[in-house]
């Protein structure tokens, strides 16, 4: 998991928020929507690099 993928996530996760709060603001529920399914596709996305460096760490170790 790259530094370059974690702030991809983050800056994904503070697009949804910014697009959610605008979409509460402004009374607009399709973009208080968009907003909530963009930070749900950077926390998947962060669960899987967090997963997959796991996996990673497990091999090495049989590797020992």
């Amino acid at each position: 998991m790259g530094m370059d993928d974690q702030a991809s996530h983050k800056a994904e996760d503070l697009k949804g928020k910014a697009k959610e709060g605008a979409g509460k603001a402004t009374d607009n529920p399709r973009l208080e929507g968009e907003g909530k399914g963009d930070q749900a596709s950077a926390s998947v996305k962060s669960a899987g690099d967090k997963a997959k460096g796991a996996a990673e760490d497990v091999k090495d170790a049989f590797k020992k």
